[in-house]
C-alpha cells in the first residue's frame, strides 16, 4: 500500500512496545532542529519505512496535537504510540522520545552548575542545521501534496500563511492557535452536506479543558519564596498545560514565571537555558530539564521534566480516540482537512525562517551570506538523494560540529 493512502498497512497489534521504545528513543536521539524537523523524521520513518501511518493519518495527528497545549511533535509521537498500543504505547512512545534529550541535557546542566560555562555548542548547530533542512524540505514537499490535495486547501494554506506572517510582525504572542482557529471556522463554514455519521465526541474535551484550569490554578498557587521540586513541578505544570505555539513562546513563559514574577533566573541563565534546548536533539522543552536542575538539582531536573511534559501526556490521552471520530463527520472532517492545511502553513513560515538564519548573517555592514552552510545544505541534498539514511547524515553532521567547536575552543 502506497504511505499516502488513508489507512496504515500495518496491524498495530503486531507493535510490540520494545519496538516501540526503541524506535522512538532513536529518534530522540538524533532529532535535531525543532518541531519541524522532528514531524519530518517521523515522516520518513513511520510513513515511508514503516509503513504504520499513511500520510493523511500524520497530517490528522499533527492537526489534532496543534489544537492542544504542549510541545507538538512530542504530542505527535505520543500520538503514535496511541495509535499502535493504547495507553501502554502512549506512555512507551512519549517517555523514550523525550528520554534522551532530557539525559543529555541533564549532563549539561550538571556541567554548568559546576563549570559555569556551557560545553561547545555553536559549532554544532552550525552543523546540523544545513541537514535539518534537507530533511524538513523533503518531507514538507510530500505533505503539502497530501494536506493541500485541493485548490481550496491550497488557498487556506496561502491564507494562513500570510495570517501567521502578519501577526507574527505584530508581536502577537497566540498567533498560531489564532490561525489555526480561523482555519477551523473556514473548515465549518466550507462543509456541505449532511453528516456521513453523526460524531459525539466533542463532550470528551470537557475533562481536558478541566484539567488546563487545574494546572493553571496549581501553578499560581507554587511556593514563590524558593524553588522546591514540587513548586518546580507545578510552575512547569501550568506552563505546560496552557501553553500553545512554538520555542519563542516558551521563552516568553519561562521569562515572565522565573526571572520576572519568582527570580529564580537571572536573564543570562535564562538564555543559556534556552541555548542548550536549541543544541541538543528532542523536544525544545527539555529546556525545562536544565531549569530544574539549575534550580533544585537532581531532583529538580526530574521535576522540571515531569512537570512541562505531563499535560501533554494526559491531553493526547483524552483526545487521541477522537481522531478517527472526526473523520467520520463530514462537517468534523472538512474541519480537520483546513486545520491540517493552517498547520502546514506554520511549519513553513518556521522553515522559511529557520533557512534564513541558517543562510544569512546579519552583520554592521548588513547581510552576510553564510557560504558553509550552503555547501552544507548542498551535500547533505546530495547524500540523502543517492540513499544514505537521513539518521546517519544528522548524526554526521553532529560530529563533525562536535569536532569543529571542540577544536576551536583549543
Amino acid at each position: 500500500m502506497a504511505p499516502d493512502e488513508t489507512s496504515s498497512s500495518t496491524d498495530a497489534s503486531r507493535t510490540s512496545l520494545r519496538e516501540l521504545a526503541l524506535v522512538f528513543a532513536r529518534l530522540g536521539s538524533i532529532a535535531f532542529g525543532g518541531p519541524a524537523a522532528h514531524i519530518a523524521m517521523m515522516e520518513d520513518e513511520f510513513c515511508e519505512k514503516r509503513r504504520w501511518l499513511s500520510r493523511q493519518e500524520l497530517l490528522d495527528l499533527i492537526a489534532a496535537a496543534s489544537l492542544i497545549p504542549g510541545p507538538n511533535s512530542t504530542e505527535v509521537a505520543i500520538h503514535i504510540g496511541y495509535a499502535r498500543r493504547g495507553w501502554p504505547g502512549l506512555l512507551v512512545a512519549g517517555s523514550c522520545f523525550i528520554g534522551p534529550a532530557a539525559l543529555i541535557v541533564f549532563a549539561l546542566a550538571a556541567a554548568y552548575v559546576e563549570w559555569g560555562t556551557l560545553p561547545v555548542g555553536r559549532e554544532l548547530l552550525a552543523w546540523v542545521q544545513p541537514v535539518v533542512l534537507v530533511v524538513i524540505f523533503q518531507a514538507l514537499f510530500k505533505l503539502m501534496k497530501t494536506g493541500c490535495r485541493t485548490w481550496v486547501l491550497a488557498g487556506i494554506a496561502l491564507l494562513a500563511t500570510v495570517a501567521e506572517v502578519v501577526l507574527m510582525s505584530y508581536g502577537v504572542m497566540s498567533a498560531e492557535i489564532m490561525v489555526l482557529a480561523g482555519c477551523a471556522v473556514i473548515g465549518l463554514l466550507l462543509a456541505g452536506g449532511g453528516e456521513k455519521r453523526a460524531c459525539h465526541a466533542w463532550p470528551l474535551f470537557l475533562p481536558g479543558l478541566g484539567t488546563l484550569g487545574a494546572g493553571a490554578g496549581a501553578g499560581a498557587a507554587a511556593v514563590t519564596a524558593g524553588a522546591t521540586p514540587l513548586s518546580i513541578f507545578l510552575v512547569f505544570a501550568k506552563i505546560g498545560a496552557v501553553l500553545f505555539g512554538s520555542g519563542y513562546v516558551l521563552l516568553a513563559f519561562l521569562e515572565a514565571e522565573f526571572v520576572r514574577q519568582r527570580g529564580w533566573l537571572t536573564d543570562t541563565q535564562l538564555v543559556d537555558a534556552i541555548a542548550v534546548g536549541q543544541v541538543t536533539p528532542g523536544p525544545v522543552f527539555t529546556t525545562a530539564t536544565f531549569i530544574g536542575y539549575v534550580l533544585g538539582g537532581p531532583m529538580g531536573a526530574v521535576a522540571g521534566t515531569g512537570g512541562i511534559f505531563a499535560p501533554a501526556f494526559l491531553f493526547v490521552g483524552l483526545t487521541a480516540p477522537l481522531v478517527r471520530r472526526m473523520r467520520a463527520s463530514r462537517v468534523l472532517s472538512s474541519v480537520l482537512d483546513a486545520v491540517v492545511a493552517g498547520s502546514l502553513a506554520l511549519m513553513v513560515v518556521v522553515t522559511v525562517k529557520l533557512a534564513g538564519a541558517t543562510w544569512l548573517s546579519a552583520g554592521e555592514a548588513g547581510w552576510h551570506i553564510e557560504w558553509r552552510a550552503i555547501i552544507l545544505t548542498g551535500v547533505a541534498w546530495g547524500l540523502i538523494r543517492l540513499g544514505v539514511n537521513n539518521a546517519w547524515v544528522i548524526l554526521g553532521a553532529a560530529g563533525c560540529g562536535l569536532a569543529s567547536g571542540l577544536f576551536t575552543s583549543l
